[in-house]
This record gives structure tokens, C-alpha cells and sequence, in this order.
């Protein structure tokens, strides 16, 4: 097996696991959001900054139904379709680049 390929596999497992962190941040982020925190807490101003760019969008397309926001439900299936999707492909490149 080459560098290249191993350096591609690491890549992909890269990759994985930050997409799996993302999830957790965005759960933790909806979770929090339940309980009415305090905007200036430095843990709740982080996961804000994490989570804003990505939910916004979704939040302009699928607006706060019945006064539950969806975005979060929304984002992990979008973040999962990507797990499914890149990091196989991925491997794939690193199992050619071999």
C-alpha cells in the first residue's frame, strides 16, 4: 500500500469522525436550547458559532413549525447523507491510489 493511499485513508477516517463530532454538537446545541440558557456562557456562545452557519440556511428554507425547529433533524440527516456518500468514496480513491 503506498503513502498516498494511507494518507487518503486517514483522510476518510478524519473526516468520519469529525462529521460524527459535528452531529454531537448540533444535539448537544438543540438540547440546550430547550433549557433557555444564558446567550453569554462561553459553552453556549461556541456551540452557537459551530451550529449558526450550517442551520441558518436550513432554517430560511424550513421556518420553525407548530414552534418546533426542525433545522437540527434536518442537518444530522444532511451530515449522514454525507457520511454515507463521501467517506466511502473516499476509501475507494485510497483503495485505487494502492
Amino acid at each position: 500500500m503506498s503513502i498516498l493511499s494511507q494518507v487518503v485513508i486517514a483522510l476518510a477516517r478524519t473526516l468520519d469522525k469529525v462529521l460524527t463530532l459535528y452531529i454531537w454538537v448540533i444535539i448537544i446545541g438543540a438540547v440546550i436550547s430547550w433549557v433557555n440558557p444564558d446567550p453569554y456562557h462561553p459553552v453556549v456562545r461556541v456551540i452557537n458559532r459551530l451550529t449558526e452557519p450550517v442551520l441558518r440556511p436550513i432554517r430560511r428554507v424550513l421556518p420553525p413549525i407548530s414552534g418546533l425547529d426542525f433545522s437540527p433533524v434536518v442537518a444530522i440527516f444532511i451530515i449522514y447523507l454525507l457520511q454515507g456518500i463521501l467517506v466511502p468514496l473516499i476509501y475507494r480513491l485510497a483503495f485505487l491510489l494502492s
